[in-house]
């Protein structure tokens, strides 16, 4: 490595400045927007990847990547360049960056072409860019100063705030990882936000799929001040910076700038089972068509069942697409069944062949194995007890081979959504040789676009077999841009009431990363079998997640269903039951998430950036604005400690019995039947009666819960989003927007709402619920809680 400090400005253009480094290099600054800036550091002048495939603010990207050099979807405003004793400039209205010798960079914002600029970032003065002399590596320095705070990096471990620790980027099968320390993980997402207080925050995203670290204190240098440190192994330093006021928007920010959000069907948002231990019994199909018949047993809400790669077994060993009929001697009247039953099943899918596979030799023949740098052959990795080759999923014949196969095998046999599982390709051989759609790549610099990629495939094929239907698609690796595709969860959990506290942070990294459809595996994966409390409060925690999944691998070969336990089994019911009465209120953040960017886990400090106490909560959180939520999480606990917000509409208890002033830690008594949660005043929540699917069709019953703030707080806004859960083009045409104000004076509550869109509900009328006792008024009119408020 050799540190870069000469330069000289060699270009000016209508989109920012090209600098001459050392002579040979080139650094390249573009305004994409007020408040983004590219930087982009070319060894040799030349990028070592010429595409990407996360950005994408137009929402998606072609299958080969997006080139480097396009800039569609950015409005690229104009921005002031001068250069005053070496120093050039580029000013935009909210951003100011400054070039200083040796090479650094200084960035400065305000919130208005008025205001004066202050200074939020810089890099550190001496060897702030690092590149390899005769490799591809990369290094970023840049300054921290006392008080900041770093958020992002995706599914990290221990604390929400990432100070003085080391993160790396190497996409591992981490079955029965540690939540507090084990590092690293299974998803790539090289984004961190520095929140600076009152100067606002800024985002910086690192636009690499290879292999990376990030040092945020946790290194020490008696050469140079406090610093922060990104350092990459290949790849290009092509980094993107965005300030905002808040965190809130530099998380939208990021959100939009990789794509955004999948619209998957309604029923998504339901319960899901699934254990590798159905699946993996000689009687399987028996055992889940009993899943079946238990649910309608225990009266339990379910929406769709996840098969796990037991399906496919030849002696204990995963063999994609191939199908164990001793295990599944009808697998159409086991589809067929669930399709009756309205629950979707879900089929686990793999992206490597063992070298035994049945299907193996022709893939190979055909060439749609990723190729061993040295003999040209299929690369050799371990895998699932054995050795396989992993699919190429950069060469078009082999998304092709992998389309057909799921029509073929899955599709045509009534199983209509994928679970890309066991994706993250762990391929050692860094210089193992990818087709790279007509340009060849080494798969070290692209490890993780294999799954982005392999999820995509799946995406498409859904789409081509029920093109009028949104598709469901989860992914357990993830890169930057799987979200537009694809629902994910925190990877293959160890059952413990430590990794129940700590999946909370894990889960709202992932959310402040950009990725919001997100959840954990209920009750632990891995491990022993969950106590019945662990399981229980598993379980409560496990409703307010948008993937909301019981599954496991118990050491003892048992399975973690919603009834293992008698003793509590009402307890489940009632949270699932919970659950389902609250998939309006669910649909209506996922509709948000899609259309607004609005995350729909939030740690209360992202709403409430001044209070001291949400600033120090870690196992709380906001599910979408309204509700907090504060389940139990520590063994034989008699009481919850809360942390509310300061605001002035204050904050209810969910059964509406007491409004509490906010800027208070609240001390709630709990037993196994309490799940803490609290509602913001001025909310109008929509809710479900009981129902146990969440198609729009079953959904024949609503109620408004008013939750009134203080008097004369602001008045705040609801929404509720309703269209019939699955077809493609509701956003663009057939679907219902119920806006609803709440607002309140000493007196009396206010509420005032109206409909748009075409579609109409299965409901035709509205119960009011009013939390406390005073008089309603709707649309102007005194309104009675005794009876219906409309027919739609």
């Amino acid at each position: 490595m050799k540190a870069l400090k000469n330069w000289t400005l060699t270009e000016q253009s209508e989109n920012g400045i090209k600098l001459l480094v050392e002579g040979r290099h080139q650094l390249i600054i573009q305004v994409l927007e007020q408040t983004l800036i590219r930087v982009s550091l070319l060894k040799d002048g030349v990028h070592r990847l010429d595409r990407t495939w996360a950005i994408a603010p137009n929402g998606d990207v072609p299958w080969e990547g997006r080139s480097r050099e396009d800039l569609s979807g950015f409005t690229c405003p104009g921005f002031s360049f001068t250069q005053e004793n070496n120093r050039p400039q580029l000013t935009t209205d909210c951003l100011r960056l400054t070039v200083e010798t040796p090479l650094a960079l200084v960035w400065a914002c305000r919130e208005t072409a008025t205001a004066d600029w202050q200074e939020i970032a810089r890099d550190r003065p001496q060897d702030a860019y690092m590149l390899g002399r005769h490799d591809h590596r990369k290094s970023h320095f840049m300054r921290r100063f006392d008080g900041e705070r770093y958020y992002g990096l995706g599914e990290k471990t221990g604390s929400l705030e990432r100070s003085g620790r080391r993160f790396e980027m190497r996409n591992l099968d981490a079955m029965g990882y540690d939540a507090r320390t084990t590092d690293p993980l299974y998803k790539h997402i090289p984004f961190t936000i520095t929140d600076r207080g009152p100067l606002g925050a800024y985002g910086l995203y690192y636009d690499t799929l290879a292999h990376c670290w990030f040092d945020l204190g946790n290194e020490k240098d008696n050469y140079h001040p406090a610093f922060r440190a990104f350092r990459a192994s290949d790849g290009e330093l092509d980094y993107y910076f965005s300030w905002a006021p808040s965190v809130l928007e530099v998380v939208k920010r990021q959100h939009w700038l990789t794509g955004g959000t999948a619209f998957m069907p309604r029923w998504g948002l339901g319960y899901s089972g699934s254990t590798m231990a159905y699946t993996d019994s000689e009687n399987a199909q028996e055992r889940l068509e009993r899943f079946l018949a238990k649910l309608a047993e225990e009266d339990m809400p379910c929406d769709s069942f996840q098969m796990s790669s037991g399906y496919t077994a030849i002696k204990g060993k995963r063999y994609v697409f191939h199908w164990n009929t001793d295990r599944f001697p009808n697998v159409r009247a086991l589809t067929n069944a669930y399709a009756d039953a309205d629950i979707n099943l879900i089929a686990n899918i793999k992206p490597v062949l063992l070298d035994d596979h049945p299907l193996y030799d022709e893939v190979e023949t055909a060439g749609l194995f990723i190729k061993d740098s040295e003999t040209g052959a299929p690369e050799q990795s371990p895998f699932w007890d054995g050795n396989g080759s992993h699919l190429d999923f950069t060469n078009p014949e082999a998304i092709a081979w992998w389309q057909n196969n799921l029509k073929e095998k899955l599709f045509d046999k009534g199983i209509s959504s994928t679970w890309n599982d066991n994706n993250e390709y762990e391929v050692w051989d860094d210089e193992a040789v990818c087709t790279g759609f007509g340009k060849e790549i080494p798969v070290g610099l692209i490890r993780p676009l294999h799954s982005q990629l392999m999820t995509r495939a799946s995406y498409d094929a859904q789409v081509a077999d029920q093109p009028a239907k949104r598709p469901y698609l989860i992914s357990r690796c993830a890169a930057p841009g799987t979200q537009r595709y694809a629902q994910t969860w925190t990877g293959d959990n160890y059952t413990s009431w430590d990794t129940l506290r700590w999946n909370i942070p894990m889960g709202l990294g992932l959310s402040l990363s950009g990725f919001y459809n997100i959840g954990h595996d209920v009750g632990g994966f891995a491990g022993p079998k969950p106590e019945p409390e662990l399981f229980l409060r598993w379980v409560q925690n496990g409703i307010f997640h948008p993937r909301f999944t019981i599954h496991s691998w118990n050491d003892d070969g048992t399975a973690n269903e919603a009834w293992m336990y008698p003793e509590i089994t009402p307890l489940i019911r009632k949270a699932l039951k919970f659950r389902a009465q609250l998939i309006p209120y669910l649909y209506t953040l996922l509709y948000r998430a899609v259309t607004d960017g609005e995350p729909m886990l939030r740690p209360l400090w992202l709403d409430f950036p001044e209070d001291q106490l949400a600033q120090a909560s870690e196992f709380e959180f906001l599910f979408g604005t309204d509700l907090l939520v504060a389940t139990v999480i520590e063994k034989g606990a008699e009481s919850r400690s809360v942390p509310l917000p300061a605001c002035t509409e204050g904050w209810w208890d969910f059964a509406g019995t007491t409004w509490y002033p906010g800027g208070q830690m609240l001390n709630v008594p709990v037993n196994q039947d309490t799940i803490p949660l609290f509602v913001r005043g001025g909310t109008v929540l929509p809710t479900a009666g009981p129902n146990t699917r969440s198609t729009a069709q079953t959904d024949k019953t609503r109620t408004w819960r008013i939750y009134p703030q203080n008097p004369d707080a602001p008045t705040r806004e609801s929404r509720a989003y309703d269209d019939d859960g699955v077809s493609a083009n509701a956003l663009a045409s057939d679907h219902c927007l119920t806006r609803m104000t709440l607002s309140r004076n000493s007196a009396t509550v206010m509420l005032n709402w109206y409909m748009s869109g075409t579609y109409k509900p299965a409901y035709d009328q509205v119960d009011l619920w009013l939390a406390g006792s005073s008089p309603l008024v709707v649309n102007g009119a005194p309104t009675s809680t005794e009876t219906p408020l409309f027919f739609v």
